[in-house]
């Protein structure tokens, strides 16, 4: 077997936002949402994967949006590259997701919460080690919730998850493994198997069961996140110079350092499948100079010997 990757936003959309998918994001929102408890009974995709709607579509992201059981609104996206004012872009489609919910001179006790649930493949928070976090409007100073804290904030960071297969537990470390690895996979593992769910997510990720059209869009969008990738890192090595220039401080290049690794990491995966661990330690002791030079390499390699080769030569 072989599995399409979650993380490319058409393949999410189309894992999760299919017409069949109602009981893969039931599963998955109650994993996320409610640490796995079964809160969720049923709900409503608003926006159903059309494989002609995204051939369209040239520079928009592809989020999964469904109402709920109670009436809440949920926004999912998956997001690969961290773009300028990402942070300020979630807020935003949440904030107009609730706001765009009345009509002309609806009373505002018509309005129903709204969560944005947000994957990204970078990390956002480097004050916590959680993987998963909840945001909403609390009290300052006593952390008691406003009386119409209606807006939700989740994010889950997958570089933060490094769970191997036969430490998943909780259906929550199964969920994120199911969107982190799904692609490095060769057959369904009895303990992802055992979830009904993420057995039909696989299944529809299974590459046997896309049509040629569907296959060529998946390629597309990936290439379209690749070069995403690639525009941040090129930005990133842009700012760096103009930073250190003003005497930036050691600990942004770190994190520079940091992304950096963490790009390479993820177009090695993608092309090649999963690293092995001497040419990890390897790649983590390369300079962020060396790093942005293999960026641009990578693409020529067709195995890890052409990535032996190059570190031995550097």
């Amino acid at each position: 077997m072989r599995f399409i990757s979650p993380k490319t936003d058409y393949a999410f959309k189309k894992i999760f936002g299919s017409d069949q998918s109602q009981d893969i994001l039931i599963s998955f929102l109650n994993a996320i949402i409610y640490k796995g408890k079964n809160k969720i009974k049923s709900l409503t995709i608003l926006n159903p994967y059309n494989p002609r709607q995204v051939q369209t579509l040239k520079d928009s992201y592809l989020d999964v949006r469904a109402v709920l059981n109670n009436n809440s609104q949920v926004i999912i996206e998956m997001q690969v590259a961290n773009v300028t004012a990402f942070d300020k872009r979630v807020v935003y489609n949440l904030a107009k997701t609730y706001s765009t919910q009345l009509g002309n001179h609806q009373p505002y006790m018509n309005l129903k919460p709204v969560i944005a649930v947000t994957i990204t493949d970078f990390k956002m928070f480097n004050k916590t080690s959680d993987v998963v976090n909840h945001f909403a409007f609390l009290h300052e100073k006593k952390a008691f919730k406003y009386t119409a804290a209606e807006m939700k904030l989740v994010f889950v960071e997958l570089p933060k998850f490094n769970k191997p297969l036969e430490q998943l537990e909780t259906l929550v470390d199964k969920w994120i493994y199911f969107i982190k690895e799904a692609e490095s996979l060769e057959l369904i593992p009895e303990s992802l198997g055992e979830v009904s769910a993420i057995e039909k997510a696989l299944n529809i990720a299974n590459e046997i069961n896309l049509t040629p059209e569907e296959l060529q869009l998946l390629e597309q969008r990936a290439m379209k996140e690749q070069d995403e990738s690639g525009r941040v890192l090129l930005e990133a090595k842009k700012a760096g110079k103009k930073g250190e220039k003003k005497g930036e401080k050691k600990g942004r290049k770190k994190g520079r350092i940091e992304e950096a690794f963490a790009l390479i990491m993820r177009l090695l995966k993608k092309r090649f499948g999963e690293v092995p661990e001497n040419l990890k330690n390897q790649l983590s002791d390369l300079s962020l100079e060396e790093l942005e030079n293999l960026s641009e390499e990578i693409f020529d390699f067709t195995t890890f010997d052409d990535l032996s080769n190059w570190l031995a030569n550097r």
